[in-house]
């Protein structure tokens, strides 16, 4: 018989990637209140320490650490430091990505690229094998990896970032495939238009009542009627990362509100 308590995460020591704001951020908390200790990186130090503060207040347990995703030699020292606090590491979500700039196919540089590339694809690759490998000695362990439905589908205008988005949903797949032995089930989200500063991005520049009317075009196209939250996301994360998903590896789940089915 199924038991609810297959979704705790209690006792569980669980890393998440870009976690000062959106998908990351409501990650981190919804993880804690499922009974993990958390580690959660961003870039700048005052923004992981006021969600630290934030899981604290919750009575959860956090490690807030200040870490660039594109640069390879931070991720043995973060994952290090996770386990010298936590003497474990069992779950790693990787959410850290960069803004999908927009730029023709005919017009993206070289540079654009590295930048993409580096974070959310090659940052991605790197981390999760240096995670794997404490997952290893230790028994096992999740990796949850944060694509998009622009991997699925691209969107005109963004074609590096969807192109390291697919890439990332054959990562998931190709470090699936090679752990499932090793008990680590390795697994992806992707999520369609969702409120964070990444969607946001896209018309900051342009006059408030152009992004509203943006917006509004976009949450009528969407057959749930609205763009998502990120709190919307956590369900699945907490899925993915717990025992309740115990026979899924290798997957990537679609939540962009019904969009794929017209």
């Amino acid at each position: 018989m199924f038991e609810l308590s297959r979704f705790s995460l209690e006792g569980r020591v669980a890393l998440v990637t870009g976690a000062s704001r959106g998908i990351g951020h409501a990650t981190a908390l919804g993880f804690s209140r499922a009974g993990a200790s958390v580690a959660i990186t961003s870039r700048k130090q005052p923004d992981v320490d006021a969600v630290a503060d934030e899981i604290r207040r919750m009575g959860g347990r956090a490690l807030p650490i200040a870490s660039h995703g594109g640069r390879m030699e931070n991720h043995a020292a973060l994952v290090d430091a996770v386990v010298k606090e936590f003497d474990r590491f069992d779950i790693l979500v990787n959410n850290a990505a960069t803004s999908p700039a927009m730029a023709s196919v005919l017009d993206t540089e070289e540079r654009l690229w590295d930048t993409i590339m580096n974070v959310n694809l090659k940052g991605l690759y790197f981390l999760s094998q240096a995670a794997a490998k404490v997952m290893k000695k230790n028994g096992g362990g999740r990796i949850i990896n944060v694509t998009s439905s622009d991997g699925i589908k691209a969107s005109q205008g963004r074609s590096v970032y969807a192109i390291s988005k697919a890439a990332v949903i054959m990562a998931t797949k190709a470090f699936a495939g090679e752990l499932a032995r090793d008990n680590i089930r390795v697994n992806a989200i992707a999520p369609g238009a969702v409120d964070t500063r990444l969607l946001n991005n896209i018309w900051l520049n342009l006059p408030e009542d152009q992004q509203e009317t943006i917006r509004s075009q976009i949450a009528e196209a969407i057959p749930l009627g609205h763009i998502g939250a990120p709190d919307e996301i956590v369900g699945a994360m907490i899925y993915l990362a717990s025992d309740a998903s115990s026979y899924l590896t290798g997957q990537t789940i679609l939540i962009d509100g019904g969009v794929s089915v017209g």
